[in-house]
């Protein structure tokens, strides 16, 4: 009877075992089917920040945002924010010196005078479109919030690459934009994507990069001392 009992055992563990084989190449194969976009430079240089938009029939809208974009070392960060359109964005500065954000961009205008530490009331951003922000007392300062109403939007990394959340079968809209792809930042480069692609796109960057923040000797032991 123990030996009944054993080979039961064994013949459950097996079963259970090719289960979760059969669970892991379902996985694997579900991750290597999924599409993925690739943004590189002209030169084949990885793009970060590039933001990507995808288009298709979804039941479930992007729920708005909160999020922050601080100011440090006389710079924004992140550099370029993605969020969907509705959502509400904060702007703390961690900065030893007053800063004045304003953006001037037909998707959102608004201004936010001089402040230290008490951090004005986030903004409400409700329509879809590139935000440019600015600093009224350190030009050099640039940052991007793009509001958008596609069922996906996100932003690239360092390596330039995304992998889309499971699409419809057939083709789908794809927007790509860069903060260098033109001078007036409201170029976007257009295609299609289906639900398994792997695609990759390459950007011609015509915009010049915005000049290198120049420090004070305050500032720079306050980042050094960080």
């Amino acid at each position: 009877m123990p030996t009944q009992k054993h080979g039961l055992y064994r013949g459950f563990i097996s079963q259970y075992t090719a289960s979760l084989c059969l669970l892991a190449i379902s996985l694997f194969s579900t991750s290597a089917n999924a599409a993925q976009i690739i943004i590189n430079s002209t030169e084949g240089l990885p793009l970060e920040d590039a933001v990507v938009e995808v288009y298709y029939n979804s039941a479930a809208a992007r729920q708005p945002q909160e999020q922050n974009i601080y100011q440090r070392d006389a710079a924004f960060h992140p550099n370029v924010l993605t969020v969907p359109t509705g959502s509400y964005v904060a702007f703390p500065n961690q900065d030893t010196t007053r800063h004045h954000v304003y953006s001037f961009s037909p998707a959102k205008i608004f201004d936010l005078n001089l402040y230290l530490q008490e951090t004005p009331p986030p903004v409400h951003f409700d329509q879809a479109g590139v935000v440019v922000l600015g600093c009224n007392i350190h030009d050099h300062m640039q940052a991007f919030i793009v509001v958008s109403n596609a069922p996906y939007a996100a932003s690239t990394g360092v390596e330039g690459t995304l992998t889309l959340p499971a699409l419809p079968p057939g083709q789908h809209r794809v927007r790509v934009w860069h903060p260098r792809l033109d001078d007036s930042q409201q170029v976007w480069w257009e295609g299609v994507i289906t639900d398994t692609d792997q695609l990759e796109v390459r950007l011609e960057l015509n915009a010049l990069p915005p000049p290198a923040p120049t420090l004070s000797p305050l500032q720079q032991r306050f980042r050094d001392a960080s």
